[in-house]
């Protein structure tokens, strides 16, 4: 049985990408930071709640510290983000606290119980707003967007990936473009954009890798996307 961690989950991508993994087998760690939501999330699609703010390090240190008791972890989807226009320094930097800082916050934490894993893999959530190559595309929406922020956050967590992927060789870190979704994000309404289901495909994709699955790579659907 594989367990997976899912940060940011009681709502949007995080919770269908759940919903899909519960699907496919796994055993699923809603992780969130309300727990009233959390629970009710986990319960209506079969996953179990674990309170975690990965903004916090005693929530993330207590929340592995229960996964670890409950038998370890084979997967970590560092999902969690938020996106606020952001210019000014104290918002700024808890989009960066939220979206980059946690991903070394969450993983560091996960790394002793991953490499217990036969088949360890982490998920990062990034953006194509964070991505140079989109960015220089006119033919990408991203190369239109002005995201000042959220987009560096973003760029932040692909470095973040080929650097994971670099010095622990042993566990799978790959970043995924879920695409443009509509879901609520930092309380901004998406409506525009393509089914939950859609893009948590992508998701669920990498973090259901065989042993011989990609490293250090950033995935937008079923192909790679360039950094």
């Amino acid at each position: 049985m594989t367990t997976t961690l899912i940060t940011g989950a009681n709502r949007g991508l995080g919770k269908e990408t759940a919903r899909q993994l519960v699907a496919a087998g796994h055993t699923v760690y809603l992780g969130a930071r309300d727990e009233a939501r959390g629970r009710a999330a986990a319960a209506e699609i079969g996953a179990r709640f674990v309170r975690l703010d990965v903004t916090d390090d005693a929530s993330v240190t207590a929340a592995f510290a229960r996964i670890d008791a409950d038998g370890g972890l084979d997967v970590l989807v560092n999902n969690a983000g938020i996106a606020l226009l952001a210019l000014n320094g104290p918002d700024a930097l808890k989009v960066f606290d939220t979206n980059a800082v946690s991903i070394v916050r969450v993983t560091e934490a996960a790394l002793p119980l991953l490499k217990r894993s036969a088949n360890p893999v982490v998920v990062n959530i990034s953006s194509a707003l964070g991505s140079f190559a989109a960015n220089h595309d006119p033919a990408r929406p991203a190369s239109h967007v002005s995201a000042i922020v959220y987009g560096a956050s973003k760029a932040a967590v692909s470095m973040l990936t080929v650097q994971y992927a670099r010095a622990v060789p042993e566990i799978k870190v790959n970043a995924v473009e879920p695409g443009y979704t509509a879901t609520e994000l930092g309380g901004m309404a998406n409506s525009e954009g393509r089914p939950v289901e859609v893009s948590a495909r992508a998701v669920v994709r990498m973090a259901t890798i065989g042993t011989d699955g990609p490293t250090g790579t950033f995935q937008e659907d079923d192909r790679e996307l360039g950094w």
